[in-house]
C-alpha cells in the first residue's frame, strides 16, 4: 500500500492500538518522515472510536534516541547558523500537543534509552511503563541546546523544579530505579515482561469509560494554568458533560444492580 508508513508499525489488539517507532538502526531517532507518520497516526487514532487506548514503544534496543542529527547536518548551511525553531514549530510541537490533548489514555512503553526529544516524547504521554534496562536522558545540553518538545513543561511538573534543573543542566542518565523513585515513571518491569505488562495495563484503561478519561485529562491539563475558583467551575462544566454519557448511566446502573459495568467509551 502506497500510504503504509515506513518508519512506524501500527497494530491493534481489541481497543488498544500500539504504535512502534521502527528505525532500530538509529535507536529510533526521529527524522522528518517519522514525525509526519506519527502525527498522521495519532490523528487517525483520535478519530477512531474503536481505539480507546494508545501505546507507544520502540523497535530494537531503544525507545528513541531523539532527533536524527545526521538529518540535521544534511539540512544545515555552513555559511548560516541553524534556525531550529521553525523545525520544532512545524514538526515536533503539533505532535506533542496532540498527545497531550487527545482525549484517550496514552502510554509510553519504554523499552530502552529515551534521550533528547525521545525523552520529551515519553514525558508527553500520560503513563510511562519502563523496562528495567531503560533510561532517560535530557541530552540536549550535550550538543549545546535547550530541552524542547515539551520537556521544560513536563519535567518539572513530574519531578519538581530542582530535579528537572539537574537533569537538564547535566544531561546525566537516569536509570529506572531512580526514575521510579522520583516519579518520572509509573512502573518498572523486567525487560521480558514489558510488552505483557503494558498490554495488561492498556487493556484495563481501554475497558474504562473513555469519555470520562478524556474529560479528566482535559481538566488536569487546565489545572496547570488555573486558579482554584476557575478550576472548580471548569470541573462543574466537565461533570455536566460526563453526566450525560452512556458510560455514566451504565456505571450507576451497574452499581445499583451490584455487577461489574460494561463501558462502551460513549
Amino acid at each position: 500500500m502506497p500510504d503504509s508508513p515506513s518508519t512506524i508499525l501500527i497494530s491493534n489488539d481489541g481497543a488498544v492500538q500500539t504504535i512502534t517507532l521502527n528505525r532500530p538502526d538509529s535507536l529510533n531517532a526521529f527524522n522528518d518522515l517519522m514525525l509526519k507518520e506519527l502525527s498522521k497516526a495519532v490523528r487517525a487514532a483520535e478519530k477512531d472510536p474503536a481505539v480507546r487506548c494508545l501505546v507507544f514503544t520502540g523497535a530494537g534496543r531503544g525507545f528513541s534516541s531523539g532527533q536524527d542529527l545526521a538529518e540535521v547536518r544534511e539540512r544545515s548551511n555552513k555559511d548560516q547558523p541553524l534556525e531550529l525553531g521553525s523545525h520544532l514549530r512545524a514538526m515536533y510541537n503539533p505532535l506533542i500537543l496532540k498527545i497531550r490533548t487527545i482525549e484517550k489514555p496514552v502510554i509510553a512503553s519504554v523499552n530502552g534509552v529515551a534521550a533528547g526529544a525521545g525523552c520529551s516524547f515519553a514525558l508527553a504521554c500520560d503513563i510511562r511503563i519502563a523496562a528495567e534496562s531503560a533510561s532517560f536522558i535530557e541530552a540536549f545540553i550535550k550538543v549545546g541546546l535547550v530541552p524542547d518538545s515539551g520537556s521544560t513543561f513536563m519535567l518539572p511538573r513530574l519531578i519538581g523544579v530542582s530535579r528537572a534543573m539537574e537533569m537538564a543542566f547535566t544531561g546525566r542518565k537516569i536509570k529506572t530505579d531512580e526514575a521510579l523513585r522520583i516519579g518520572l515513571v509509573n512502573q518498572v518491569v523486567p525487560d521480558d515482561q514489558l510488552a505483557e505488562e503494558t498490554a495488561k495495563f492498556a487493556r484495563k484503561l481501554a475497558d474504562l469509560p473513555t469519555r470520562a478519561i478524556g474529560l479528566t485529562k482535559r481538566a488536569i491539563n487546565a489545572a496547570w494554568r488555573a486558579d482554584l475558583e476557575t478550576q472548580l467551575d471548569y470541573e462543574a462544566m466537565l461533570q455536566t458533560t460526563a453526566g450525560q454519557t452512556q458510560d455514566h448511566r451504565e456505571g450507576v446502573t451497574a452499581f445499583l444492580e451490584k455487577r461489574q459495568p460494561t463501558f462502551q467509551g460513549k
